[in-house]
């Protein structure tokens, strides 16, 4: 959604290698992501075979320069590493603080981290550091219920922000990537066959008011329509196919 709005994005990769990563990218449905890379719109820090501990202390200060006040979103992906990297705590607090003072000059900052003690256990060194300094905090975990397992997201915290406190089931889809299933009073409640979704789609953008489907580009309606094309393919279960269209409307801002 950056990418498609106009932002830069840097992905500062610590495990994967960005072959990877642009890979997986493509499978998911965003066939579209290597031309970001040759437009220099997103660039990645592959930084898998060194201590990026040193890159953070060394050369971080001059990247900031290069990339400050463009707005972009950064990733890295893990912080965890960086961690370990450190031999106490208070190193590791140095350096962390450090890393999102310095990045948040250059736009908003996303950070994945690895849980390695007890399932859900949010008060281990690897964890307890990093979601002190940073803003928000998303927990996403498996839980298991009647025989089955889920994945589930909660919000642990959002400064300055009211959130809900409950865990929320997410799906992880082709075409639009991770979606948070909309609580029980948000749901429409019709249940439509994969077969049917575009129909769906196109009745529900008839019924916009001109003016606001007006104002939506030609490249946003080919991006909404590439989704829909792989959630047509796609075998769901746990969430209705009409709320997914309804949260894809809704994040492009065509419905309230």
């Amino acid at each position: 959604m950056g990418l498609q709005a106009g932002q830069e994005g840097i992905y500062i990769t610590l495990d994967e290698s960005p072959e990877q990563i642009l890979s997986e990218a493509a499978e998911m449905g965003w066939e579209d992501i290597r031309d970001y890379v040759r437009q220099e719109r997103l660039v990645f820090i592959d930084a898998s075979g060194k201590q990026f501990s040193d890159f953070i202390k060394k050369e971080l200060a001059d990247f900031v320069r290069e990339w400050e006040g463009s707005k972009a979103r950064i990733v890295v992906d893990p912080l965890t590493p960086v961690l370990w990297s450190s031999q106490t705590k208070y190193e590791q607090r140095d350096l962390v603080s450090y890393l999102m003072r310095e990045a948040k000059k250059m736009g908003t900052v996303l950070c994945t981290l690895e849980e390695h003690g007890t399932a859900g256990d949010l008060s281990t060194l690897e964890t307890i550091i990093p979601m002190y300094i940073s803003d928000a905090v998303i927990h996403l975990r498996y839980v298991g219920r009647d025989g089955e397992t889920s994945r589930m997201l909660k919000i642990v915290k959002c400064r300055s922000s009211r959130h809900s406190h409950r865990l929320h089931p997410y799906f992880i889809l082709r075409g639009p990537g991770l979606v948070v299933q909309p609580d029980d009073e948000d749901r429409s409640g019709e249940i439509i066959a994969p077969g049917k979704l575009r129909e769906f789609y196109k009745r529900r953008v008839a019924v916009l008011a001109p003016d606001r489907r007006g104002r939506v580009g030609e490249r946003t309606w080919a991006d909404i329509d590439r989704i829909i094309d792989h959630l047509s393919k796609e075998r769901i279960e746990g969430i209705e196919l009409s709320q997914i269209v309804s949260l894809i409307l809704q994040e492009f801002e065509i419905e309230p």
